[in-house]
């Protein structure tokens, strides 16, 4: 089973567009979203998705009471603990606690947004997964992170 994580949109409309194409492409059966969807709007593109949304929220999520009532049971306050497949997963945005959940040795993976940069790496036998930023404002490169969830190897995928 492959998941497509993302984070960091920013409201980037048409990369959200793309990342979303590339997860069909890809044949994208969940995605992650580690935070800054930023306006309650991005859920008209997001909504086209057919499959399972897990999201929390970012520090520039500011108006989070319309993006709960947008994304429903999809988005959640940070720190998100769930499983996929037999997958225990931490879903954050900040990474202030991202060293201590992996060494602590309850998941799977981890997977965290807002530094805008991608890093993956291994932590014992935790995978660390932050996909960059996906509105590409920061930095000029949108990145997304397509994961076999079985074999946790990622693939990185800039647009």
């Amino acid at each position: 089973m492959k998941i497509g994580i993302i984070s960091d949109t920013h409201d980037h409309m048409d990369n959200i567009k793309k990342a979303l194409k590339i997860f069909k492409e890809n044949d994208v059966k969940t995605i992650i979203h580690a935070g800054d969807f930023v306006s309650p709007f991005t859920w008209r593109v997001f909504k086209d998705f057919d499959g399972e949304f897990y999201g929390v929220f970012g520090n520039n999520d500011g108006d989070k009471v319309l993006l709960k009532k947008m994304y429903g049971e999809r988005i959640q306050p940070q720190i998100r603990e769930f499983e996929i497949n037999g997958k225990r997963i931490a879903l954050m945005h900040e990474p202030q606690i991202v060293e201590a959940l992996a060494q602590s040795g309850r998941f799977d993976l981890i997977v965290y947004g807002h530094m805008h940069e991608v890093d993956i790496r291994k932590v014992n036998n935790t995978l660390i997964i932050n996909p960059g930023e996906a509105c590409g404002w920061l930095y000029g490169k949108a990145t997304v992170v397509v994961l076999d969830l079985e074999s946790l190897q990622p693939v990185v995928i800039s647009f």
